[in-house]
Formats: structure tokens, C-alpha cells, sequence
């Protein structure tokens, strides 16, 4: 069987404070991180085990920045590395040291690189994104479709490759007129995936099929945003509940669940990238891209984010909102994804 994991664990810490995030300058105990740490080990250590023999795709979900905790490096290259994980990817603000990379088999590893602005400088996430590229990582970019944002995803735009594809997720309580999606819509193109809800209710979807969400106790669901659970990861009783299923949700805005939508047909669109978010007709480059066509000289980018502190977190996303008359843009209490 062919399985693609969504895992997230207990961790929930960041330091940045993405006005769309709530979980901006939180920060987790000791006893959280060891926690984490300990429900990371035991996952990778039944994907390495891999009891029944599936081909395994995971991708990393953390509420956290799991790149500036050393056990989700050292999970991402063991994984990156296993005969049987056909690709192991992770949603991250790229803010932590990135040395660890020359570890990682780059034909498994991927990234789903978020920009933040205000919390971290352009080119310092340019430079961030040039060295993983210069390791032959496989990422996309994006950004949350803010509009006071619009001028510097334009910029962004301009200073990455082409071959670099970047997403713009529609910002969550904001409605696009169609001015605006059609700006948003000249840097992503497929930007009229995130702007509006997709009907889900009795459509099918490879979550709970094919497609599984994790978290750090083992209990799987078929997706982040359905909380019925399957079973367990670990005494595989989630198996007995594998299968074609429809949605009972009535929409679906978020990106790593709508992705899944069967009507859709994203599959296709992404393929060999969905994971990492990373569409098949995009260019992509026969070689890891020369640093100087990021816009940027390259160094790697190490050490603390501006503001001294180790950078813990990313918002990764924002979901989705229905489009309409322009209204201001009204920050939500859910969690981003």
C-alpha cells in the first residue's frame, strides 16, 4: 500500500508573532519538548521498522518550527534515507540552521518554505531557501495573501528563481474581489485553489484511504480537520479502517486537506510533488540552481532569527477564505495551517 502521513506532534512553540497565527510567541515547557521529542523517536522508529510493508510519503505538520529542534533533523534524515519513503517533507519557516541538509538524501527530502514578512527579512529567507537549494532540496514557497503583503510577494516573486513555484495562500476572514485574486493570481496561478472554500460533504476524498493524519500519540485520523480517529499507528488497528470514503465535512479550505479531494484532481496537477506542494508542470531545474540567481550572495543561514532568540515556529499558512466584496481583513482565532 501506498501511504501518504501526515504527522504533528505535541510541539506548539514559535517566536514569531504572525498577527494570523495564535500560536505566535508561545513557547513550550521542557517537559513539552521532551514529550515531542520522545513521540518523534517512537514514529520514526515504526516508519523505519515499517511492519507492513507500505511505500511511505510523510510530511511533518508541527503547530511549532520543528527545523530549529535538532530531533526533527535528525528524523528528516533518517527518513530521507529509508528504501521505502518515497518522499519525507516538512512545512517551516526556514529559520533554523540548515547545515544538517548535507546529511539528507535529496532525491526523498522536500520543503514547504513559508515567508513571513516582518518577521524575518527577505533576503535572509532568500539566503535561507539558496542553501537548501544549493543542496539539491527539492522546495516550494509561499506566502499568506495579505494585502498589505501584495508588494513584497511581488518582490519575492522577482528575486526567486522560475523554476522555484510560490503559493499564495488567501488569507483567513478576507474576501477578494476580482481585482485582487487577479492580482494574487498573476504570482500563483493555481492561487483560485486557496481563495474560495471546495464542497466536500459526500465527495471523495484519499484521506482515510490513502492519506492519513497522525499525531504524536499515534492516533490516526483521515485528516487534520476530521477528529473521528481510525485507530492506532502503533497496534494497527487503523487499518481495518482504510478505504474509499467521502467527506463528511460540508467544505474544505485548507490546502493539505482539499489537496486530497478526489474532484479536484490535484493529484495530477501536483504530482511527484504534493507533499512539498510542488506543482508537475512547474519548471524545475536539471541542477541545484547557481546561489546568484536567488537575487542573494550565499551563506548559510544559521544561528538566531533578528531577534536574537532561536527561532521556534511558523504559522505555515492561512486558510482559506470565501471571496466577494472587499472587506478589511479580519484576524481569526483558529490555527493556521
Amino acid at each position: 500500500m501506498n501511504l501518504s502521513l501526515l504527522y504533528r506532534g505535541p510541539l506548539s512553540s514559535c517566536n514569531y508573532d504572525c498577527p494570523y497565527c495564535p500560536f505566535a510567541k508561545r513557547r513550550d515547557s521542557t517537559a513539552q519538548l521532551r514529550e515531542d521529542r520522545a513521540a518523534l523517536a517512537r514514529f520514526v522508529a515504526w516508519a523505519t521498522a515499517n511492519p507492513h510493508g507500505d511505500r511511505l510519503s510523510v510530511l511533518f505538520t508541527p503547530w511549532g518550527e520543528g527545523l530549529t529542534r535538532s530531533w526533527y533533523w535528525a528524523a528528516l534524515v533518517t527518513l530521507s534515507h529509508l528504501p521505502h519513503v518515497d518522499r519525507v517533507a516538512i512545512q517551516t519557516n526556514l529559520a533554523g540552521r540548515l547545515t544538517w541538509l548535507a546529511d539528507a538524501d535529496p532525491a526523498t527530502l522536500a520543503l514547504w518554505a513559508t515567508y513571513h514578512p516582518g518577521q524575518v527579512t527577505r533576503d535572509r529567507f532568500l539566503r535561507a531557501c539558496a542553501t537548501a537549494a544549493s543542496h539539491g532540496i527539492r522546495l516550494s514557497v509561499g506566502m499568506v495573501g495579505l494585502p498589505e503583503h501584495l508588494a513584497e510577494a511581488r518582490a519575492l516573486r522577482e528575486a526567486l528563481p522560475p523554476e522555484t513555484y510560490l503559493w499564495i495562500n488567501a488569507a483567513d476572514g478576507y474576501s477578494y474581489d476580482a481585482p485582487a485574486e487577479a492580482d494574487w493570481t498573476q504570482i500563483d496561478p493555481l492561487f483560485g485553489y486557496s481563495v474560495r472554500p471546495h464542497a466536500s460533504a459526500g465527495h471523495e476524498c484519499r484521506a482515510g484511504e490513502t492519506a492519513l493524519s497522525v499525531i504524536g500519540d499515534g492516533t490516526v485520523r483521515r485528516c487534520h480537520f476530521v477528529q473521528t480517529p481510525l485507530g492506532n499507528l502503533y497496534d494497527g488497528s487503523y487499518r481495518r479502517a482504510l478505504g474509499p470514503r467521502a467527506c463528511p465535512k460540508t467544505e474544505c479550505d485548507c490546502h493539505i486537506g482539499y489537496v486530497h479531494l478526489k474532484r479536484l484532481d490535484l493529484h495530477q496537477i501536483f504530482a511527484g510533488g504534493v507533499l512539498e506542494r510542488i506543482p508537475a508542470a512547474w519548471p524545475a531545474p536539471t541542477a541545484p540552481p547557481h546561489p546568484a540567481t536567488w537575487g542573494v550572495p550565499l551563506r548559510p543561514a544559521t544561528g538566531d532569527a533578528p531577534t536574537g532568540r532561536p527561532v521556534t515556529g511558523d504559522a505555515a499558512t492561512a486558510r482559506p477564505a470565501t471571496r466577494g466584496t472587499p472587506t478589511p481583513v479580519r484576524i481569526s482565532a483558529r490555527p493556521v495551517t
